[in-house]
């Protein structure tokens, strides 16, 4: 497992790209049939994620835990990005299609995912259990925001939030941006309470999407390609523009799992 340790606002504007990015971007995370797991500091949340081709893992706990197993004091949510994949959680079988999201409850100890599919998941600190549930995409708590004049058209799906999947301390959803438009989380807002993680995906191979981290008046950003990973803190905006339409699932760990807690930053006040 790679430990990633916390930045500061003051690291944002005195340390280089470079560095930024060894603290804040995951790339490479989909390995052919192997799990590769990246930890932040930054509320613990723990990033995961595998390409299945006709083949198997197993989720395991990393020695870095200092766990029996993953769940021993954690909770997972797992995302079948495309294709379609088995999961099998102490001998319970779920069948995932893309887009299909299951909440996996601390404690469970075996957790085996099979099949042709791209995996993803994050997992945060448990302090109460929950039942193992899946969230099929057709019965996410969907719903169309944004604006198509200001090119911010998008789906949300809510699969792990307050009213929806209860958790203990994460949220986790599928954003879709339509045709047309660019933007995600526009206007953009902070977390004070919680990290949330950005995995952009469904984005074409010659496409990018430029995301922009920071304090709101002392912004910097990042250019993502397809199927990477960006880590947001707290006290960071989180918001991105694409040369063209892409989808995203969005997560976050920390002290609640309501998903109108935020504060929001005027666009005119974004520097």
């Amino acid at each position: 497992m790679e430990l990633r340790a916390p930045i500061t606002p003051d690291d944002v504007q005195a340390k280089s790209a470079d560095y930024l990015r060894e603290k804040l971007v995951i790339s490479n995370l989909f390995q052919k049939n192997a799990v590769t797991y990246v930890q932040s500091h930054h509320d613990r949340i723990l990033i995961g994620g595998a390409s299945l081709h006709s083949g198997s893992v197993s989720l395991e706990a990393p020695a870095e835990l200092s766990a029996q197993y993953l769940l021993e004091r954690r909770e997972l949510g797992l995302v079948c990005l495309q294709g379609a994949c088995e999961v099998s959680i102490d001998g319970s079988k779920y069948s995932m299609n893309a887009e299909d999201i299951i909440y996996i409850g601390r404690g469970s100890k075996e957790i085996l995912i099979s099949g042709t599919a791209e995996i993803y998941f994050t997992s945060s600190m448990c302090h109460a259990d929950f039942p193992t549930t899946l969230i099929k995409k057709s019965d996410s708590d969907s719903l169309v925001i944004g604006d198509k004049k200001f090119a911010s058209e998008r789906t949300l799906r809510k699969y792990i939030h307050d009213q929806g999947i209860a958790s203990s301390s994460m949220a986790m959803g599928i954003t879709t941006i339509h045709e047309g438009s660019v933007w995600n989380t526009m206007p953009c807002h902070v977390h004070e309470r919680r990290t949330e993680v950005y995995l952009y995906f469904d984005l074409d191979e010659n496409e990018k999407v430029i995301h922009l981290f920071g304090k709101p008046d002392q912004s910097r950003n990042f250019v993502l390609s397809n199927k990477e990973v960006v880590i947001s803190p707290a006290w960071s905006i989180h918001t991105g523009a694409g040369t063209s339409n892409y989808k995203f699932v969005w997560s976050t760990a920390g002290e609640n799992i309501t998903y109108s807690d935020f504060n929001a930053v005027p666009t005119k006040t974004l520097k």
